[in-house]
């Protein structure tokens, strides 16, 4: 019966653990919305059709692997909609049509944010 009781304590400090990092997330996330202004855009209703357009344009296929988007997020084969070329708060690039394509959250989460880190590590260097 001990062994139980030691048990529970484990597991209820590693739901503690969980809820502190998921809690950390949303004050980042918080932060960096007041940061960047144009992080509001993504919660608009213009930038939700924008998305749902491209999306049906595209047949909901990955534009880079082929992958069919058909998962629910977080989902690896969820839709993304991705910036071709980074905006990077450019109002221009980030409602352009003709910038965006339909991506997996698996692409867009590896590949693309590899791609991105090398771009800016390239303009420091």
């Amino acid at each position: 019966m001990t062994k139980l009781k030691t048990l529970r304590q484990r597991v209820g400090s590693i739901g503690s653990r969980f809820a502190t990092q998921a809690h950390e997330g949303k004050e980042r996330d918080r932060q960096r919305r007041q940061t960047n202004e144009w992080r509001a855009w993504y919660a608009s209703a213009r930038w939700r059709k924008l998305r749902i357009k491209v999306l049906r344009r595209d047949l909901y296929v990955c534009q880079r692997t082929g992958v069919l988007l058909i998962g629910k997020h977080p989902a690896p084969n969820s839709p993304v909609v991705d910036h071709i070329k980074a905006h990077r708060g450019d109002p221009a690039l980030f409602w352009d049509e003709k910038n965006l394509h339909a991506v997996s959250k698996a692409y867009h989460d590896s590949t693309k944010q590899a791609e991105e880190a090398k771009e800016i590590k390239g303009t420091w260097d």
